[in-house]
């Protein structure tokens, strides 16, 4: 497991790798990228029974990740890269016309991505799916799943809650970050999603909130979901749309939007480069 330094460090390279793709590609999604930086990287790095070296979607002993957000392209291209599933050379093709980053995941074109992301709501659904035949064959490994809190405004998600529970699927992590943010505004004032706890709980969900900037808060959570008790899991991670830069901090405007050259320049010196540059 690594150090909380060390995630830092990894973090702190992933904020900069996604500035500087979104700023080339001049279109992305830096907002909820830069606000799961933490969680992800936490997770790929401390929590997940990963492989990249003998990777593949069949392989066994090796637990599933879906970013049902698929938006947050970014930050999982750029923790692949870290992670040693791709050289990370390639994180500065960003949604170019015929690169294998393409805006959302897709399957078949680099190593990691277990499923395809395109539509909101879908995630939950997929990984779901993986559970159950990982339980069924007797794996023994788990499925992740990372969701935006506006995305759980889908109906298809509360379907998988349902489904989730019904099976007993104890080997189900769902994360949501929970920034408060979506393209339009706050989520609190385009769709409220009043108490979330209370909603994923009445799913029969067991529920554990976390702070998603606080490698010891997302540690304890990613802890507390290991438990086998019949009980899909979802962690509320609260955190902050575009963390770890100053203009783009509880911004919704940045849900969306590539900096500008000098807006790239000055994310960057607030940045430490730790693992060099792409």
């Amino acid at each position: 497991m690594k150090t909380n330094q060390e995630l830092s460090d990894i973090a702190s390279q992933v904020r900069r790798d996604i500035i500087r793709m979104v700023t080339a590609a001049k279109s992305g999604h830096p907002g909820g990228s830069l606000s799961s930086t933490d969680i992800l990287t936490t997770l790929f790095f401390s929590e997940m029974k990963q492989d990249p070296a003998t990777w593949t979607r069949e392989a066994k002993g090796q637990d599933a990740f879906i970013p049902s957000a698929g938006h947050l392209a970014p930050v999982y291209y750029a923790v692949l890269a870290r992670a040693g599933y791709f050289d990370p050379a390639k994180l500065g093709t960003l949604r170019k016309f015929g690169s294998d980053l393409q805006g959302h995941p897709s399957v078949g074109h680099i190593k990691g991505i277990f499923q395809p992301s395109g539509s909101l709501g879908q995630g939950l659904a997929a990984a779901a799916g993986i559970a159950l035949g990982k339980k069924m064959q007797g794996q023994g490994e788990r499925a992740f799943a990372l969701l935006g809190d506006g995305e759980s405004e889908e109906g298809e998600i509360w379907e998988s809650a349902m489904f989730a529970a019904f099976h007993k699927l104890d080997n189900l992590v769902a994360m949501t970050d929970w920034n408060g943010m979506q393209i339009d505004g706050p989520t609190a004032t385009v769709t409220s999603l009043e108490d979330l706890r209370e909603k994923w709980l009445a799913f029969n969900w067991d529920v554990i909130e976390a702070e998603g900037h606080d490698f010891d808060s997302i540690k304890g959570a990613f802890e507390l979901a290991r438990k086998q008790d019949g009980k899909p899991k979802m962690i509320l991670f609260r955190t902050e749309m575009g963390h770890g830069v100053d203009f783009m901090t509880n911004n919704h405007g940045w849900h969306g939007k590539a900096p500008s050259e000098e807006q790239c320049a000055a994310a960057l010196s607030q940045l430490k480069e730790t693992l060099g540059d792409y």
